[in-house]
C-alpha cells in the first residue's frame, strides 16, 4: 500500500528514487507488484478498428473471382487504389495544423522516396496475393496469409532489432506448422474440379504473398524511423495520423501506378466491359464489388499503417492475424465454403501462434522486482544513454502489445 501511494504522489526525481528504493528494501513482498499498466493510445485503438472494418476486402475479392472475374492486375489495383479517399481528411488535418508550418508537416523527401519504393514492392505482394486468392478458397488463403506474422517477426529481427523470446519463437513455429497441416491433405481445401497442380500453385503463391507482406511491414517501420525525423515546431508537436495518411497515400499512389501499368500491358481496361457483362451476379453488382472492395482494402491498409507508425510492425502483423477467425466465419456464411477438421486444426495452431503474449506477461510480472522498475527510471533520468533508452523502449513496447491484446 505504501509503495502504491509513493508511486502515485508527485515528487522530484531524486526524492522519488530514494523513496521507492527505500520502500523496496524495507518490504520484500513488493517484488511481486506488477509494473504500471500500459494503456494503448486512441490512435492505436482507432487503427485496430480500421483493420477489423477492412475484413471485407479479402471477402469481396474472393467474390470477384468466384463469379467470373479473372483480371489479376485489376485485383491488385483494388487493394491499393483507395488512397484518394485520404486526400480530404489529410488536407483538413494539414490546414488545422498550419500554425506549425505546412512545409514542416509534410513528409521529408527521403521518406517520400522510400515510401514510393515500398509501395511498388507492396503492389507486387498484392498481385501475388491475387494469384493465390484466385486459386484457393478464402478459408484456405486466409490461413496461409496468417503466416505473415512469422515472416514479420523474422524480418523485424533482422531489420528492426526485435528480440526473439521463447514466445515469439513459439509463434513462428506454430504459424509454420499450420500451413504444413493444410499441405498434408490438400484435398480438404481444394475446390471441386480443380487440379492438384493448380491448388499447389495457389498454395505457394499465398505463402509468397505472406512473405512479401511480412517483409514490407518492418521495412516501413525502418523507413519511418530513419527518414521521418522532423525539425522546427513540428518536432515538438508531431501530427501522427497526418503522417500516417501521407505515408499511405504515397505508397498507395506508387503501388497504383505499378498496377495500372500492368493493367495496360495485359489489356485489362479493354476486357473489363466484357467481363462485367458476363459477371455471374450482374453488371451493376460487378462495379459495386469493385468499388466497395477498394474502400475495404483502403481501411485495412490505413489501419495497418497506423499501427506501424503509432506502435510497431509486429503489432500490425498481430492484427492481421486477428482477422483470421473473422475471415473463416465470413467465408462459411457468404461463400458456403467447406470447413473441415484439417482447417480446424490449422486454425487452432494459427490462433495459438498469434497469441502467446498472455503467458509472457504473467511470466514477466513474476520475476521483475520493484527495485528494477525504479532503478530503470532513475537511470533513464540521470544517464539517458542509447542502450538504456533502447532497453526502455523494448520494455514499453512489450507492455503495449500485451495490454493491447488483453484489452
Amino acid at each position: 500500500m505504501a509503495a502504491t501511494i509513493a508511486a502515485a504522489s508527485p515528487r522530484t526525481p531524486m526524492q522519488g528514487d530514494k523513496e521507492t528504493m527505500a520502500t523496496s528494501d524495507s518490504t520484500p513482498q513488493s517484488a511481486n507488484v506488477s509494473p504500471t499498466r500500459y494503456r494503448p493510445s486512441w490512435l492505436v485503438i482507432f487503427s485496430a478498428c480500421l483493420v477489423l472494418l477492412g475484413a471485407g476486402g479479402p471477402l469481396l475479392l474472393r467474390v470477384y473471382f468466384v463469379h467470373g472475374g479473372s483480371r489479376l492486375w485489376l485485383s491488385a489495383t483494388l487493394q491499393l487504389s483507395g488512397w484518394p479517399l485520404l486526400l480530404p481528411p489529410l488536407c483538413v488535418s494539414l490546414y488545422r495544423s498550419r500554425r506549425h508550418g505546412i512545409l514542416n508537416l509534410l513528409l521529408p523527401i527521403r521518406l517520400v522516396g522510400a515510401a514510393a519504393v515500398l509501395g511498388g514492392l507492396y503492389a507486387v505482394s498484392c498481385f501475388v496475393y491475387g494469384l493465390g486468392s484466385q486459386a484457393l478458397p478464402l478459408s484456405t488463403s486466409s490461413l496461409l496469409l496468417a503466416t505473415q506474422l512469422a515472416f514479420t517477426a523474422v524480418f523485424a529481427f533482422l531489420f528492426v532489432g526485435l528480440r526473439f523470446t521463447p514466445f515469439s519463437a513459439n509463434a513462428v513455429v506454430l504459424l509454420t506448422i499450420g500451413p504444413a497441416v493444410l499441405g498434408v491433405g490438400p484435398s480438404s481445401g481444394k475446390p471441386a474440379g480443380q487440379s492438384s497442380k493448380a491448388y499447389w500453385t495457389g498454395f505457394c503463391e499465398a505463402i509468397a504473398a505472406a512473405a512479401l507482406a511480412g517483409l514490407v511491414l518492418p521495412l516501413v517501420e525502418v523507413a519511418m524511423a530513419k527518414y521521418g525525423r522532423r525539425t522546427g515546431p513540428a518536432a515538438r508537436v508531431p501530427p501522427p495520423y497526418a503522417t500516417v495518411m501521407q505515408m499511405q497515400a504515397v505508397m498507395g499512389a506508387a503501388g497504383t501506378a505499378v498496377c495500372l501499368l500492368g493493367m495496360v500491358i495485359k489489356g485489362d481496361f479493354q476486357a473489363m466491359p466484357k467481363e462485367a457483362a458476363e459477371f455471374g451476379i450482374g453488371t451493376t453488382n460487378y462495379y459495386l464489388i469493385l468499388i466497395w472492395d477498394a474502400v475495404s482494402w483502403q481501411l485495412l491498409n490505413l489501419g495497418i499503417m497506423g499501427l506501424i507508425a503509432c506502435a510497431s510492425s509486429l503489432l500490425a502483423g498481430i492484427m492481421i492475424a486477428v482477422l483470421l477467425p473473422l475471415s473463416q466465419v465470413l467465408a462459411v456464411i457468404f461463400l458456403h465454403e467447406k470447413f473441415d477438421g484439417t482447417k480446424g486444426i490449422a486454425l487452432v495452431l494459427s490462433l495459438w501462434g498469434s497469441s502467446p503474449t498472455s503467458t509472457a506477461r504473467r511470466r514477466r510480472r513474476s520475476w521483475r522486482p520493484r527495485r528494477c522498475v525504479s532503478r530503470r527510471w532513475h537511470w533513464h533520468r540521470r544517464t539517458p544513454t542509447r542502450s538504456r533508452r533502447r532497453h526502455d523502449a523494448f520494455i514499453n513496447h512489450n507492455l503495449m502489445v500485451d495490454e493491447f491484446i488483453r484489452v
